[in-house]
């Protein structure tokens, strides 16, 4: 089931000189943890969070009902990992979002598999935080809108 969020107005150039909201689907099975990547993306100027799902599988249906930007997707979920839903979203090529894979292991543990999957980067649970999304999303190569 796909959890749907308010809309708000776009408020910060992101990226092409265009004034426009980074639409945020957060893919994670922890209710804690998607409550403190809410918070984190609600706090980041420019970004909105569009939905929130549980499994690899989900995330794979609300990608092509939400059609978010970015994907915060954690690695060991139920049924299909995050590595593997990561490869299958972005398979759909130039209409993919972006995905950061969000995990507790430590970046030398994952980041490597991160990357073979298509991930656009790695960041750690412990260190997410407003000014890491902001950072992740500017190195991230972008779909034309």
């Amino acid at each position: 089931m796909v959890t749907l969020a308010p809309m708000t107005e776009a408020v910060t150039p992101i990226y092409g000189g265009d004034t426009m909201t980074v639409r945020v689907l957060i893919v994670d099975d922890q209710a804690p943890f998607r409550l403190a990547a809410r918070a984190v993306v609600d706090a980041t100027d420019g970004f909105d969070v569009i939905g929130e799902v549980e499994t690899g599988e989900a995330s794979l249906d609300a990608v092509l009902q939400l059609h978010p930007d970015l994907v915060l997707m954690d690695v060991n979920l139920p049924g299909i990992t995050g590595l593997e839903a990561t490869r299958r979203i972005l398979a759909a090529g130039d209409d993919a979002p972006v995905v950061l894979i969000l995990s507790t292991y430590e970046p030398e543990e994952l980041a490597p598999q991160a990357a073979e999957a298509g991930a656009a980067g790695f960041i750690s649970k412990s260190e997410f935080a407003p000014e890491r999304l902001v950072e992740a999303w500017s190195q991230a190569p972008h779909r034309v809108a």
